[in-house]
């Protein structure tokens, strides 16, 4: 039987393409109109995704003022906020929210979270950053950046109070008996009074156990340390692969990590971030991706090398080879990333910042019927369980991929023709875990 496969939506506070609010008939002003984003949404629901996933900024992007001007991000929804109303206006699809645990707390993010589950019904979702950004230090009152390796530990600290404090109370604690007057039954809550390296929590949440019991984990980081969090606790990867021999060693190693661990296999969903760009031809498709990339102006495309790789670029030779890059405390895996693809295609410094400065990673560009094709080959090749689909523009790219690619997958059996449940769990295949402070045999 064929596989079937999972789809969420990206929204970076809009497309993560630099050039996409310039494109001809897209709303420029996408990622700060409500109107939009309920239509964005609405639209992704009868499309069927599993999720739409809202990506965060704790920072006016590290770029200079020339570039910045001309970029997308300074000004977006807090993805709360912007979540919480979108629940109001849907039923179905999940609602991911990215949460960095190196700038908040595990209380905050274990409330809000739970809230989010139970205003939505159980559709949320976190996606956990430890946060690459170092000019979002000087925004929490910190002149340095936490070093990658201890962020990664803070991380790994934190997503455990979170979940012991999504366990606070047991699922049937709150028995509100008008006659008699109890409301919840004191034996059924638990005080999770953590202390570690990074946290001192005492609890109990003071929010009942999320619908879901843990709203679903998401994690994107690709480092060593970023795989073996995610082996340990996600339940989807946001994978970064570009190829699909990247995806294979990828998908892989993680779930290599699993077994070792002795967590089930099919306990974690492995999604690539993909651009999707459909034409009615193949030629007409690479039309459009090539319009799009044309609309990034160089100050911008300088800039997002700079920042991908935590190294000013600007003086580089613009038409030379890149140089050697100093070690820096951003995001190794990216930086990694952008690295391998100049030695791969031998692209000069000005070719690969144009390419950074659209989007330089995965990309389906085609025909509904080859995006499909080429789908197909991540899932049976053990790649991928899905992907996480950005758009090249909205609202047309994103009204493209529901209406043409969608259907030409639901017709090849890869793709659910409706939902089958109510919860992002549900909808992902992944089992609802047990209060480990309340199972058989286990005392409060």
């Amino acid at each position: 039987m064929a596989r079937h496969l999972h789809l969420g939506a990206f929204i970076r506070p809009i497309s993560i393409h630099t050039g996409a609010w310039r494109y001809p008939g897209a709303y420029a002003d996408a990622n700060f109109n409500l109107a939009h984003m309920r239509r964005f949404a609405r639209a992704l629901e009868a499309g069927k995704f599993d999720a739409l996933f809202m990506a965060d900024h704790l920072a006016v992007l590290n770029m200079p003022i020339e570039a910045l001007k001309r970029s997308q991000t300074p000004t977006s929804f807090e993805p709360f906020t912007l979540l919480s109303a979108l629940a109001m206006v849907t039923e179905r699809i999940g609602l991911v929210a990215t949460a960095s645990t190196t700038f908040d707390e595990p209380f905050h993010i274990a409330r809000r979270f739970a809230s989010l589950d139970h205003l939505s019904a159980g559709r949320a979702g976190w996606n956990v950053v430890t946060t690459s950004n170092p000019d979002a230090a000087l925004n929490f009152g910190r002149e340095d950046h936490m070093e990658h390796g201890d962020r990664y530990r803070r991380a790994r600290e934190f997503i455990s109070v979170v979940k012991g404090l999504w366990d606070s109370w047991a699922d049937d604690a709150f028995i509100r008996d008008q006659a008699s007057g109890v409301f919840f039954d004191p034996e059924r809550l638990h005080v999770l009074a953590h202390r570690g390296e990074f946290l001192s929590v005492r609890g109990p949440l003071n929010i009942a156990r999320p619908p879901q019991g843990w709203p679903v984990i998401v994690q994107a980081g690709a480092s060593e340390p970023g795989r073996q969090l995610a082996a340990e606790s996600a339940e989807v990867v946001f994978a970064a692969s570009s190829t699909l021999g990247d995806g294979k060693r990828f998908y892989a190693d993680v779930k290599a990590r699993m077994d070792v661990l002795g967590r089930p296999r099919d306990s974690l969903r492995i999604l690539p971030g993909a651009l999707v760009v459909v034409g009615e031809t193949i030629e007409e498709a690479r039309a459009k991706r090539d319009r799009l990339d044309s609309l990034v102006h160089y100050d911008s495309a300088v800039a997002s090398l700079s920042i991908a790789l935590g190294h000013d670029a600007s003086g580089f030779d613009p038409d030379g080879p890149l140089p050697e890059i100093p070690d820096t405390n951003a995001s190794k895996s990216g930086r990694q990333r952008v690295i391998d693809l100049a030695q791969r295609e031998g692209l000069t410094v000005r070719q690969l910042a144009q390419r950074l400065g659209g989007y330089a990673g995965l990309a389906f560009v085609g025909t509904a019927q080859t995006i499909a094709d080429e789908m197909e080959a991540w899932i049976d090749g053990e790649a991928a369980d899905g992907f996480n689909v950005m758009f090249p523009y909205l609202p047309d790219g994103l009204d493209d991929v529901v209406h043409r690619v969608v259907p030409e997958l639901q017709r090849r059996g890869r793709y659910r023709r409706d939902y089958e449940g109510t919860t992002l769990r549900d909808h992902l295949g992944l089992t609802r875990p047990a209060n480990g402070f309340f199972a058989e045999g286990a005392s409060a």
